[in-house]
């Protein structure tokens, strides 16, 4: 190994403190706006529609998992494809990487909007939308999935901005069309009163803004030049391409089935209940966006640490990738206590802002807030670490935390846990949940780090 090389980059060389924070910030304010379209939704929609319209919004919900999902799969593929074609010097190759991801992005969205809008009723009542609930869900879905295509290719097009070494370009993209959403939303909605429908059009509008800024600039690579003939498809190409994307398109799958299965039995449940169908759903839609919040900032911190452990860890500087997880975890356990705070002390102060319900509306989410999300303090460690393994050339490991708390530990319990407790076995399910997929985290890193390397 060429030891000047490695001493002159910065990824050897600064405090792994400051590296985070140059890495994370950027990671954590991309994660955040990509939440904002939901929370910001979820805020108009239950302030002006109210409980049915917040139940229509977390119907949907599997559906903007699936798109998420796509993005993952050609956007982290095509970005990873390209990096490493260029790193071998293969520059010629690498382009096609970038064009037939991005044709595959938005050519995904178009097949998944023609689904979603032949097949919108269907799609919604398996989803497990109420009666009461569907007309809501479908006025707002039926026009949230004419942006499917745009969503798609803004989100998996800022993997492939930052392998281009513009992370502040991918940021602004997604930035902007989150702000144009939300004073769109607040237009349509609160002002011209125009309800679900409103909130799904100005949410479409950020998205086709966003999507144009994208292509801008993909036409416009700072280190390559995309050309036609890179946007005809390969199907070598688009092989190597999802061989890589799997891995967190498969974690975006597994939360769509766990979420499609939340959905039913909090339907199902909740009729057997004080609750009906609807509050339930509501409730929960409102919960896992808020969530959402909180685990965006993990995974900024996690995705931040991944270049600065990689390094180093082929670098033979162990003591520097233990001493940067460490940092990152300390500063996970930071944020989630703080979260675990203020989930367990003013739920009901969080769940006013999305509008006003019922005494059972607040009951059953007051409830679910502690209950349900009770481990928050530990729930950094299973994406952070997971993360950490898949850095240093282990995914086998990574791949496998990342699916714990949804497929081994959640899924199961969400559908034995309410046979023996009703609607409190879905709300228990979750800390058991957490509480396990955190223990193996633990168990699997302390492990790791009494390996010879870390010794």
């Amino acid at each position: 190994m060429n030891t000047q090389t490695t001493n002159e980059n910065p990824l050897g060389t600064q405090p792994v403190k400051k590296l985070l924070m140059q890495f994370a910030i950027p990671s954590i304010v991309a994660m955040l706006v990509s939440s904002l379209y939901n929370i910001v939704d979820q805020f108009f929609i239950g302030r002006n529609v109210g409980e049915l319209g917040n139940a229509a919004t977390n119907i949907s919900f599997p559906l903007s998992i699936s798109c998420i999902a796509i993005a993952l799969l050609f956007g982290i593929g095509g970005a990873s494809a390209f990096n490493l074609a260029m790193g071998k010097g293969e520059k010629e190759k690498a382009v096609y990487y970038i064009g037939n991801s991005a044709v595959m992005l938005f050519g995904c969205g178009v097949i998944l909007t023609t689904i979603t809008l032949l097949f919108l009723e269907p799609l919604l009542r398996f989803f497990g939308s109420p009666d009461n609930v569907l007309f809501y869900a479908r006025t707002y879905t039926g026009i949230v999935a004419i942006g499917f295509p745009f969503l798609i290719l803004t989100t998996g097009s800022g993997h492939l901005i930052r392998a281009d070494g513009r992370p502040k370009i991918s940021m602004i993209c997604n930035l902007t069309g989150a702000v144009i959403n939300t004073i769109l939303d607040a237009l349509f909605v609160s002002v011209l009163q125009m309800g679900m429908a409103g909130a799904a059009i100005a949410t479409v509008i950020g998205q086709v803004i966003s999507a144009g800024l994208v292509i801008w600039f993909l036409s416009h690579c700072k280190t390559a030049t995309i050309r036609k003939e890179h946007l005809r498809i390969s199907r070598p190409i688009i092989a190597r391409v999802t061989s890589l994307g799997t891995a967190p398109c498969s974690n975006q799958l597994a939360m769509m089935i766990v979420q499609i299965i939340m959905n039913k039995s909090l339907k199902y449940y909740g009729s057997l209940s004080i609750y009906g169908e609807a509050i339930p759903i509501a409730c929960a839609g409102i919960i896992t966006k808020v969530n959402q919040v909180f685990l965006s900032l993990i995974i900024g911190i996690s995705q931040g640490l991944q270049p600065i452990t990689s390094y180093n860890y082929g670098a033979g500087k162990y003591k520097r990738v233990k001493s940067a997880y460490l940092f990152a975890s300390t500063c996970g356990f930071v944020i989630a206590l703080i979260a675990f705070l203020l989930f367990q002390f003013v739920p009901r102060q969080i769940i006013s802002i999305f509008g006003n319900g019922s005494e059972s509306y607040f009951q059953f989410s007051i409830s679910y807030f502690r209950i349900f999300l009770f481990f928050t303090f530990i729930n950094f460690m299973q994406p952070i670490t997971s993360n950490f393994f898949t850095s240093i050339g282990k995914p086998k490991k990574g791949t496998f935390l990342s699916l714990t708390r949804q497929i081994l530990f959640l899924l199961p319990l969400l559908i034995i846990l309410p046979l023996f407790m009703g609607i409190d076995g879905i709300m228990y399910s979750g800390p058991i949940a957490d509480g396990l997929a955190g223990a193996v985290a633990i168990f699997m890193v302390f492990n790791e780090f009494r390996t010879r390397p870390f010794r």
